[in-house]
């Protein structure tokens, strides 16, 4: 008879919960960083309330005291974990959370009490808003029901509620029996899969893979993270912590990899680490290479392991150096992109990342030719959405590329290379204003005309402060520096019978000015607000703004139509010339 690696074991909620707080069930960091919303919590406890099913759990007995684990929650425990939770995570967590009101860690890095709100007349749960915290109807926070004897609950209760209205009989057995009820889910049966403790860490991790790999709950990150949690835990925390304070402002005078431009995930520095260490974008191929596979003969070794988590390890060490890192994050800048707002891909992001890291530790290029490189390529690849579609492809692709070169010349001599076929004749004069003949909020075409105003040094219109200043301002007010304003205003338009959103917000519609501007303009027609704004500037600073702001001869003459394709390639045009500030070419 085939043995197997566990056994079916039965708990409660109650006794599940006791062995948390005991510390005799822990959570090992094989686990994903994120916990659901509170709308699952909430249909969750619902679920429960109702009698249905609601999963199982699956359980790692380790054999001994003192195995190196995380505990669930805040307050000490008292017993090192025999047992470790390799699957149901989020469930229990969320559970334990609600039942001893234990503060959990959101996406954000910062820690919540998960509120889940009851009303007991109808049974029903609900995440508390304004509505639930003005009607007296509602418990608003059912952890008071786990933390305090039932009947006192059920007499504040009452007390509450007949404060506000007259309450039955009939009600207040109605009300105590469902408050008893939903003190009672401590009895919640539930089953436990316990993986034997001759189970190795590699085995528990292919487990939670093998089990979550089925539908969507994982990606291909999510398996390495898996990995390097089980045999190189402080990678993994150093990938958190590191993505944590790019969020949060250090301290004075600390160096810290905050910033306003790129606030990465764990998995995209993930992505980094593995295409600097392995030139692979594939994630699949990585996850295998990580498992000590050789990905020629598929025989694995654990020492095959170990030298590809040494190879990672180096790499890493490149990828969270924080003076590297802030000198990417300048790269970006002069690339003239100021703002995560006007990123339209973080894949671009990540790839220029690895080219600098590699450029910088790997074919050793000059730091002032790296930094130009660079620029250009996250220019061209932002511009032209390069890693927007299929990104994987493209940036196994692109690695390809690099994995024969062999100094500084050739590397540079690549990227110029991609750049020289991408952006053709063609495409500044044909394919960039097609892609502007768009209405998207987030074009990528958008956002590189912002970038080459930056570079270009132009001034927002009918101002004298310069839209790289505006785009990055010492201070945020309520109102944005820079608005996005209509030249032929909304109003304006529908009065011509223009009324759909899609012509209205046209690309080659708008122009960067100040907000009071934007304010004073309001719906007026062209013709009636351009000669009153002109008249603040002399004719020579006049002829640069309309360059700078690719605006036609006498635009205010032209319809609508007229205007737009007389616009856009001149919008292409400008884009031109401040990708080619980048490469000290000019037109």
């Amino acid at each position: 008879m085939l043995e197997t690696l566990f056994k079916e074991v039965r708990y409660t909620l109650g006794g599940l919960v006791n062995g948390i707080s005991m510390g005799q069930i822990g959570l090992p960091d094989i686990q994903r960083p994120f916990v659901w919303s509170n709308a699952k919590v909430r249909d969750l406890f619902d679920s429960m309330y109702r009698g249905y099913p609601v999963g199982f759990f699956l359980f790692w007995e380790t054999g001994a005291e003192g195995v190196d684990a995380k505990v669930i929650g805040d307050t000490h425990k008292q017993k090192a974990p025999s047992l470790l939770i390799v699957d149901g995570q989020q469930r229990l967590t969320s559970l334990y959370a609600v039942i001893r009101r234990e503060a959990v860690l959101r996406e954000n890095f910062e820690r919540e009490h998960i509120r889940i709100a009851f009303r007991p007349q109808s049974g029903t749960f609900a995440v508390p808003d304004a509505t639930t915290e003005r009607d007296p109807e509602y418990i608003l926070d059912i952890s008071e029901v786990f933390s305090r004897p039932t009947h006192k609950t059920i007499g504040e209760y009452l007390k509450r509620l007949t404060a506000s209205r007259l309450v039955s009989d009939e009600e207040e057995e109605q009300v105590a029996e469902a408050i008893g009820r939903l003190a009672g889910l401590t009895n919640f049966p539930f089953i436990a899969l316990e993986l034997s403790q001759q189970c190795s860490e590699e085995q528990v991790a292919d487990v939670f893979v093998r089990i979550n790999s089925e539908g969507k709950k994982l990606n291909q990150s999510d398996f390495i993270l898996t990995l390097m949690s089980v045999f190189w835990d402080e990678g993994r925390t150093e990938l958190e912590t590191f993505c944590r304070a790019a969020r949060q402002p250090g301290l004075a005078g600390q160096a810290s990899p905050f910033n306003a431009i790129f606030q990465p995930d764990p998995d995209h520095l993930l992505r980094v680490d593995v295409g600097v260490a392995f030139r692979r974008a594939r994630l699949e191929h990585v996850y295998s290479l990580l498992r000590g596979k050789d990905l020629a003969s598929g025989e694995s070794s654990p020492e095959k392991r170990a030298d590809q988590f040494s190879k990672l390890r180096d790499a890493q060490a490149r990828v969270l150096n924080l003076t590297y890192w802030a000198d990417f994050l300048n790269v970006v800048r002069l690339a003239g992109y100021r703002s995560a707002k006007h990123i339209s891909s973080v894949n671009a992001l990540v790839f220029a990342y690895q080219l600098y890291l590699l450029g910088r530790t790997e074919y050793d290029v000059e730091g002032f030719k790296l930094r130009k490189a660079i620029a250009r390529w996250l220019f061209m690849s932002l511009l032209t959405g390069r890693f927007t579609s299929s990104p994987e492809s493209r940036m196994e692709q692109d690695l390809a590329e690099l994995r024969e070169l062999k100094s500084s010349d050739q590397f540079l001599a690549r990227l110029e290379a991609v750049e020289t076929n991408t952006l053709t004749d063609d495409y500044w004069t044909k394919t960039l204003p097609m892609d502007l003949a768009t209405s998207a909020g987030r074009s990528p075409a958008l956002f590189g005309f912002y970038a080459a105003q930056a570079l270009l040094g132009a001034r927002a219109l009918f101002s004298n402060s310069s839209v790289v200043d505006l785009l990055d301002p010492p201070a945020q007010g309520q109102k944005k520096a820079l608005e996005r304003h209509h030249l032929f205003p909304k109003k304006y338009l529908k009065g011509k019978g223009i009324d759909s959103v899609r012509d209205i917000n046209q690309i080659a519609n708008y122009a960067l000015v100040e907000w009071d501007d934007n304010i004073a303009i309001s719906d007026a027609a062209p013709s009636s607000y351009w000669g009153k704004y002109a008249e603040r500037f002399d004719t020579e600073t006049l002829t640069a703004m309309m360059r700078w702001h690719a605006l036609p001869q006498n635009w205010w003459t032209l319809s609508y139509d007229e205007f737009l394709a007389a616009r856009r390639p001149l919008i292409a045009n400008i884009i031109r010339q401040g990708y080619e500030t980048l490469s000290g070419a000019s037109t």
